[in-house]
């Protein structure tokens, strides 16, 4: 008998069945124990020994292997291949030679990128030690993580009330969110404008051209300044005849994209799906242990956790034959398409993210996998078979209409798919920020010197636009490309950000929580080395060092906390006096910009109050100096950008019949709404959202009455006499 251990049930249930009664096959549902939860599980004095408790799971996870490893020959440490599943096998051994029944244990460590029956029994063939360098790189880092936490968070807790725990990588997330929101409410918009002409040769076949020239000088984008420019540009066309100048042809090739990483994985399940990053791997962690089909579990996909874009010859000849025979053999490029990865580093998870069976598409097995398995499947397998695929070849045109005085030029450009290549199977998706070439379009047949209509001209106004907040998607791409995070930790970075309730996700695009920016602020004045990008990036190259063996990971534990902890000390002997000014000195001169008389900081209330950034349990706020005796607050989402700096505060609308209290317009991180009054500790105000189709500045009395009335009961149902409201939905 041989005894087998794999991290999950679902996993140990499909593996069981390819080895059949000579194996018995567990899990160990995760790690089996964890560092104490205590401060002092980690000995810095003592060259950072560890203390280390099993969990009840844990010990029961243990119990149930030694009794299954007692009478057996071998036992197999199958958990993942990367630097987590490494650590877990390292847990259970070490474990497992405390008990002397085991002494003649003969433990080995075996991996399989893939939960197949040829993959396994392959694995079986090649068992190894335990990776010391890869349990060295999971130790260190779980030593950072653990010394930022119990040192950092103790630090925010008692200089800023309210705020959550302070994680390593996290906390540069953070900045890049919050970095980003600074520069959207720092900018200026600036007006442009457009003119477009539509011609035609006499036929119905209209198009349309942009302006590039006027009165022989290049139209660039912000050119045209305002109105009455464009204005003089359409009058001046009117009086023009046009022909075409030059036609400008030529062909370009669309490489395929290479197959999926675990970011690439996620920001395309994110863009195409809609899936969080979270939601993402654990669709594909299902998709990876197995899917029952026909009675048979299969790993559909290999290991979802890589940074790696190669492709294994075996699985490269699978993708070949199979689009020779079902796409066609002109879709097949002469030579294997060949990927290398672009991070420095990507060791851990030597393949990328595939089908294991390629023959397997996604419409064979659609009956057996639930909606968005099917969609991350799906996707998945387009993205390994277009991998494969020749170019796809574009006709690319480029029209130029000039009047008859060379004064001015249009510009038509079109594009068409002359052959499909890798586009028979798949393309892209973009973010909706992204710079589209939104002026290709088909285009009639068209010569040159060919005189043309002009059938009708437009103005159109533009603003330049601040830089969009963050996507998942955009967020782990700007991650990955900063070098933060590795493929395992992407998804949990997004998602404690959220938990901390330091960011909100509205619209898929992420806004930093007035508690967020507060503690970005913080940590970027007082803790700024450990928030810097290029510091980060550095201890995850050093972290992927440790892990080839080529650092020793106590060293760069100790450089780290040699330096943190003298930080951490100095920062808590602080006054909270000196931690609320340099806050305000930081944030203040973006919310009351400097006029020379500080009229910006004055308070709208009382007479001699100054307005100032201030600290509550709810994160930042913006209170007057004169606090108790004025208690005027109003939260930093409610700031008036458009008029300089100063606050807009509540608006006041009218007084509320039923109870003589003030309706005021307020504005919360989730938008506009309405208040009753300023209620109290025992009782909140009554607040209604303001309903989208609604133009918050323009709501008057009456129908801020008739919304606070909202739900009204309208009677009962005749059928099932039951209550019928009228109320205002999500959408």
């Amino acid at each position: 008998m041989n005894v087998l251990i794999v991290e999950s049930p679902s996993k140990a249930k499909s593996i069981n069945k390819y080895l059949g009664s000579s194996f018995k096959v567990l899990a160990s549902i995760g790690h089996v124990r964890d560092l104490s939860p205590k401060n002092d599980a980690i000995d810095t004095e003592n060259n950072f020994n560890m203390k280390w408790e099993t969990s009840e799971r844990g010990k029961k996870i243990i119990k149930d292997i030694t009794e299954a490893a007692k009478n057996s020959e071998n036992l197999y440490l199958a958990t993942d291949p990367d630097r987590e599943g490494e650590a877990i096998a390292w847990h259970i051994e070490n474990l497992l030679r405390e008990n002397s029944k085991l002494e003649n244990l003969n433990i080995q460590r075996i991996t399989f990128n893939e939960i197949t029956k040829d993959a396994v029994l392959e694995a079986l063939k090649e068992p190894r030690k335990i990776n010391e360098n890869l349990v060295n790189a999971y130790l260190a880092r779980r030593v950072l993580d653990f010394l930022v936490g119990f040192n950092l968070s103790p630090v925010l807790w008692r200089k800023l009330p309210g705020s959550k725990s302070a994680g390593r990588v996290q906390s540069v997330a953070l900045k890049i969110i919050t970095t980003r929101e600074l520069e959207i409410e720092k900018f200026q918009p600036h007006e442009y404008w457009s003119v477009n002409g539509f011609f035609n040769k006499g036929d119905d076949k209209k198009f349309e051209a942009r302006l590039i020239k006027y009165d022989g000088n290049k139209i660039e984008k912000l050119t045209i300044k305002d109105e009455q420019f464009a204005s003089e540009i359409l009058n001046a066309i009117q009086e023009c005849t046009f022909t075409i100048n030059r036609i400008e042809k030529k062909e370009t090739k669309r490489n395929p994209y290479p197959p999926f990483t675990t970011s690439s994985m996620q920001i395309e399940a994110s863009r195409k799906l809609g899936f969080s990053a979270n939601h993402t791997m654990r669709t594909a962690q299902r998709l990876y242990e197995g899917i029952e089909i026909d009675g048979e579990p299969i790993g559909l996909i290999t290991y979802m956790r890589t940074d790696s874009v190669i492709m294994s010859k075996t699985a490269i000849s699978e993708v070949r034959s199979y689009v020779e025979e079902n796409i066609g053999k002109v879709y097949l490029p002469k030579e294997p398409r060949i990927y290398k990865s672009k991070t420095k580093n990507a060791q851990e998870a030597h393949e990328c993210v595939r089908p294991t069976n390629i023959s397997l598409s996604p419409e064979k097995i659609k009956k057996y996998l639930i909606q968005d398995e099917f969609k991350l499947y799906e996707i998945i397998w387009q993205r390994a078979v277009s991998s494969q695929m020749a170019n796809a070849i574009i006709n690319q045109v480029a029209v130029d209409i000039e009047d008859s005085n060379h004064n001015m030029m249009f510009r038509a450009n079109g594009s068409s798919i002359k052959f499909k290549g890798m586009l028979a199977v798949y393309n892209e998706a973009k973010d909706e920020d992204e710079e589209n070439n939104k002026d290709s379009k088909d285009l009639p047949e068209l010569n040159e010197k060919d005189n043309l209509n002009m059938i009708d001209s437009e103005k159109k106004q533009h603003f330049t636009l601040p830089p969009p907040r963050y996507t998942e998607a955009s967020l782990v791409k700007k991650l990955e490309e900063l070098g933060i995070g590795r493929p395992s930790t992407y998804a949990s970075i997004i998602k404690v950000l959220q938990d901390r309730d330091y960011v909100i996700l509205d619209k898929k695009r992420f806004i930093p929580h007035d508690r967020g920016r507060v503690v970005s602020i913080f940590l970027e004045n007082f803790f700024n080395k450990y928030v810097e990008y290029d510091f980060t990036a550095d201890l995850e190259n050093q972290l992927d060092e440790i892990s080839d063996g080529k650092l020793d990971w106590k060293n760069v534990i100790q450089k780290f906390w040699e330096t943190f902890k003298v930080l951490c000390d100095q920062t808590i002997g602080k006054a909270n006096r000196e931690i609320i000014d340099v806050i305000d000195n930081a944030l203040g001169p973006h919310f009351f910009p400097p006029d020379g008389e500080d009229k910006n900081r004055k308070c709208p209330t009382c007479d001699n109050g100054r307005l100032g950034l201030k600290v509550g349990k709810f994160g930042g706020f913006v209170g007057c100096s004169n606090y108790p005796d004025c208690k005027y607050t109003v939260q930093f989402n409610q700031l008036n950008d458009s008029n300089n700096g100063t606050l807009a505060g509540p608006k006041e609308i009218g007084v509320y019949p039923e109870t003589g209290e003030m309706i005021t317009l307020r504005k919360g991180p989730y938008g506009f709404y309405i208040q009753v009054g300023e209620g109290t500790k025992e009782k909140k105000p009554k607040r209604v959202s303001i309903p989208k189709n609604f133009e918050p500045e323009e709501i008057g009395l009456n129908t801020t009455i008739q919304l606070l009335g909202l739900p009204r009961k309208l009677g009962f149902h005749p059928e099932t006499n039951k209550t019928v409201s009228a109320g205002i939905g999500m959408y």
